[in-house]
């Protein structure tokens, strides 16, 4: 199954919509595919994948500040913080969103509207290589 790694930076919204469409584009030229379903499943538990605003990056900025409002770090009931205080609510925040999206392919591209992109949600601190897998179908 395809698969792309994406380089976050630490906390925050990731665009990757550039990445996954050269994929699904290459999947679907081997395939033969004009339409479809593209399923990106991102492979761990302290990052999600969201379909977000692409032009105006307060959008970012506020989905990040309102969802660290929500679930803060350093609460006392966190038990599993063995890997630090944003180990916790970064599990928390991937529950909260999501770890698959499924997009219409159209023409052999994705289906995303005029201001859509697809984003890694990276909720730890610290940058990570996040592993997605990518699947078309007819």
């Amino acid at each position: 199954m395809p698969e792309l790694t994406i380089q976050t930076r630490g906390q925050g919204l990731h665009e990757c919509t550039e990445q996954v469409q050269a994929l699904v584009a290459s999947e679907c030229d081997r395939l033969g595919l004009e339409a479809g379903l593209a399923t990106v499943f991102i492979q761990h538990t302290s990052a999600s994948l969201t379909i977000q605003e692409n032009a105006d990056p307060s959008a970012a900025r506020d989905l990040e500040a309102w969802l660290d409002r929500l679930v803060p770090e350093h609460d006392a009931l966190y038990t599993h913080t063995a890997e630090g205080p944003d180990d916790m609510p970064a599990h928390i925040k991937a529950i909260l969103t999501d770890v698959s999206l499924s997009i219409p392919v159209a023409r052999g591209r994705l289906a995303l509207g005029t201001w859509q992109g697809v984003y890694v949600w990276e909720h730890r601190a610290r940058p990570h290589a996040r592993r997605l897998v990518v699947h078309v179908c007819p």
